[in-house]
Order: structure tokens, then C-alpha cells, then sequence
């Protein structure tokens, strides 16, 4: 089958290689259909990030149908249509019960999270409760609707965790910070959850535009303490919820510098500093918690019925799309911001 390779820093290639075979009882082989573009990928196609080189691919989202079952699977079968999301929860363990399955109690560190899905087959270990399951057949959605349902193996729900964990209510005058899809996605789980003010921090005027499509009703562009006076000038005072979706050192001061004190932080951005001490907050009384989204939790309960029934238009954020071949264009057209989110065309054929 063919499959993107990561060689190093600046380039990925699509190589043959072997077709993943079930190798546990709670395994389940997948044709992709779509498969896309993180911003967490960024981290290693731009600087390397310790990554091995001719190594398997970073891809974690993807669109897919069910090829083959391990003897342990109940909840799907051959033929299923299904979201193929970042997470591997148990859906039994206190964690996941608790609504936290990014971060299962069984399944513990990387083992919950995948990789190499930008490939013709994948390999999706715990897969008896982690998958969603979608309605009929890829080829019974438009385009515009299978983007959105893309959104929902990663994004979609990763911006509804910031927002959570940040405990967004009705009301709240909310900041977002950072614009790519993750950023956007909090915009419109802000809006959801009944935020009455967002301020969404960006730079790039067609980012500005979506996010005030998706409901920010502000924008400020300027960083630093600039940033911080000017969205305390619209807000009118400090924000009650910060939601980082970068996760630079930069991005969490200025989730600090935005909030009230007794604010709120969801951070969501994977982390890419280790010097803020969790002391220094104390005298803000600031409320921080964050981490891998719960996407299957998000999906079954939220997320699914809100895209099928058109209340979000999430696709939106994918403003190109690449075929498999042209794999290392979609990363680097996301790296240069030339576009916000590459959807990954895997195949064309949209049944089983």
C-alpha cells in the first residue's frame, strides 16, 4: 500500500510499503478514505522535533471504512463508515468515564494516541470503543459535509476541549489564542457553549474572517502587552476563559495576561516549553487545566449530531485539498500558511 514517510525536517514522501495486518484481538484494519494535515505535524516537518528519519508518517485524523475486525470487536464491523480519531479510549476506565478517554487510565501515555494515518490502510489498536461510527456511506455526503465529519478526529473536538476544560458557559467573555484550525474550532465550541464575547488573537486577515463567520466577535491582532491592553479594552476588563491552542511558552503568557483574576486557561496546544512553574499563578487565583482531547466522548455525545445536523460548519477550515501523492505540498502549504488545514484525498472511491 502506499503511505507518506517522514524523511526529515522539510520532507515527506510516499513510499510502498506492507499492509497492516490485525495483530490483537481489539484490532481493526481501515481503507482511509480522507486523512488531513495537523498543526502538531508542523512540529517535525519544520524542525525535525527529534523525529527519526524514514520514519512512519504523523497523520492522526482520518475518514475511513472498516476492511477487517479482531475476534474482540462488537461495535463495528466490515463495511462501517466510521471517524478514525487521534484517541484510543477503553470507555470503562474511571478516565474515560469521567469524559477524559485523550488521556485513558488503561491505555496509558503515547499508547492512546496514533500515527501514520496518512496511508491507504491503517492499523487502529483498542478499537472497540474509540471509533465512530457515522451513518451510511462516505459517498452519501457532499464534500462540503465529509470535511466537516473530518474535523471530528481531531480538531473539531480538540477546540471543544479547550473550551471544557476551561469551563466556558454562557456569558463568558472568552480570548482564543492561536487562529490555525485548532484556534478556529474554539470559536466555535465557545460559541456552542454560550460565550457572549470572543476575541479570537490573529494576525491573518482570512483566519479573522473565518473565526468571525464561526461567531468571534472581535479580533485583535497585536501581541505581547499590546495584545493584552487591547483585548482588555474590548472586553472591558480581563477575559473569564483563556483557550491556548498553540503551545508556546508565548502563547500561555498571553493566555495569562488576557484573564481576570479567578480566570480560566483550557490549553490544548501541544506543548512545546517546560518553564512555568504551576506557583506561579497563585496570586491570580488562575484555574488551568488542559490536555489530549476526549474526541470519542465529544463525538457520540456533542459533536456528530451538531455537524449532521448542520449547527457547525467546522470543514470550513479545510481550505485545500492534496492528493496522497502530493503529501509533502499539503505540508508545506500549511507550514507556509498558504492554506489553514490540508484535507488529504487517500481515496477517491467513497464505498466499500
Amino acid at each position: 500500500m502506499k503511505s507518506a514517510i517522514f524523511e526529515k525536517a522539510g520532507l515527506v514522501s510516499v513510499q510502498e510499503v506492507d499492509r497492516p495486518q490485525l495483530q490483537a484481538t481489539d484490532d481493526v484494519i481501515i481503507k482511509i478514505v480522507r486523512a488531513c494535515v495537523c498543526g502538531s505535524d508542523l512540529w517535525s516537518y519544520a524542525h525535525g522535533d527529534n523525529k527519526e528519519p524514514h520514519s512512519v508518517n504523523d497523520g492522526h485524523e482520518a475518514l475511513g471504512i472498516v476492511e477487517e475486525i479482531g475476534t474482540a470487536i462488537t461495535t463495528v464491523k466490515p463495511g462501517d463508515f466510521v471517524i478514525v480519531p487521534f484517541t484510543h479510549g477503553c470507555g470503562e476506565c474511571d478516565a474515560c468515564r469521567a469524559g477524559f478517554d485523550g488521556t485513558c487510565d488503561r491505555h496509558q501515555g503515547a499508547t492512546n494516541w496514533s500515527h501514520g494515518f496518512q496511508s491507504e490502510y491503517v492499523r487502529f489498536h483498542y478499537g472497540n470503543w474509540a471509533l465512530v461510527k457515522v451513518p451510511g456511506q462516505p459517498s452519501d455526503y457532499t464534500e462540503g459535509m465529509i470535511k466537516s465529519l473530518l474535523t471530528l478526529a481531531d480538531v473539531m473536538p480538540t477546540g471543544y476541549h479547550a473550551a471544557r476544560c476551561a469551563h466556558v458557559q454562557r456569558g463568558d467573555k472568552v480570548v482564543v489564542i492561536g487562529d490555525g484550525a485548532v484556534g478556529q474550532c474554539a470559536v466555535i465550541a465557545a460559541k456552542m457553549l454560550g460565550a457572549s464575547q470572543i476575541v479570537l488573537m490573529s494576525r491573518h486577515p482570512d483566519r479573522q474572517e473565518m473565526a468571525r463567520q464561526s461567531g468571534a466577535t472581535a479580533v485583535v491582532a497585536a501581541r505581547g502587552e499590546a495584545g493584552i491592553a487591547e483585548v482588555r479594552e474590548v472586553l472591558g476588563g480581563g477575559a473569564d476563559a483563556a483557550l491556548e491552542c498553540v503551545g508556546t511558552e508565548a502563547a500561555i503568557e498571553q493566555a495569562l495576561g488576557v484573564l481576570h483574576n479567578g480566570g480560566r486557561i483550557g490549553y490544548v496546544g501541544v506543548p512545546h516549553y517546560n518553564n512555568r512553574p504551576i506557583g506561579s499563578t497563585f496570586a491570580q487565583n488562575i484555574s488551568i487545566a488542559g490536555g489530549s482531547a476526549s474526541v470519542t466522548t465529544y463525538d457520540k455525545e456533542v459533536l456528530l449530531k451538531a455537524v449532521l445536523d448542520g449547527t457547525i460548519d467546522p470543514g470550513r477550515v479545510f481550505t485545500q485539498t492534496y492528493p496522497l501523492a502530493q503529501i509533502n505540498q499539503a505540508y508545506a502549504d500549511m507550514q507556509n500558511r498558504r492554506t489553514i488545514k490540508s484535507m488529504v484525498v487517500v481515496s477517491k472511491k467513497m464505498t466499500d
